[in-house]
């Protein structure tokens, strides 16, 4: 069992990562309602992640407390520049991680599903080494 500290300091980076899945999730799909229909509206939001309209509502207001977002009434939720690098960066980890899922078997479906766990507790040198698997895989 590693010492309290130890344990503690991974607890606490699990927590803080789980909390900030969720703004990455939410600006990823808004990216992409953004990209392929040219609006976010909170109800598409709520179908696509299988919540409330309230959740979505309350996540918003996260992601505007957060600079992330903006929204006009009737016109729904854009991502601001901070929103637009977040978007992508969550993105590219996502792409990295099913690359790699299915470099080493994983059907591909399965790889999408797990990726969107994996993708937000992932290290930058996990990430590193993805990449570098990847290269050597060429």
């Amino acid at each position: 069992m590693p010492a309290e500290p130890t344990q503690a300091r991974r607890f606490s980076k699990a927590r803080a990562a789980q909390s900030y899945a969720l703004l990455e999730d939410y600006v990823e799909l808004i990216d992409d309602l953004l990209t392929a229909t040219g609006e976010a509206r909170a109800t598409d939001i709520a179908r696509r992640l299988g919540v409330s309209h309230a959740t979505v509502i309350k996540a918003i207001g996260r992601l505007k407390r957060e600079g992330l977002a903006t929204s006009l009434p009737y016109r729904g939720v854009f991502l601001t520049p901070a929103g637009e690098t977040l978007a992508g960066k969550s993105r590219a980890r996502h792409r990295l991680v099913v690359a790699v899922l299915t470099a080493i078997g994983v059907p591909p479906e399965a790889a999408e599903q797990d990726a969107e766990g994996l993708e937000h507790h992932i290290s930058p040198a996990t990430l590193k080494a993805f990449a570098a698997f990847l290269k050597r895989q060429g």
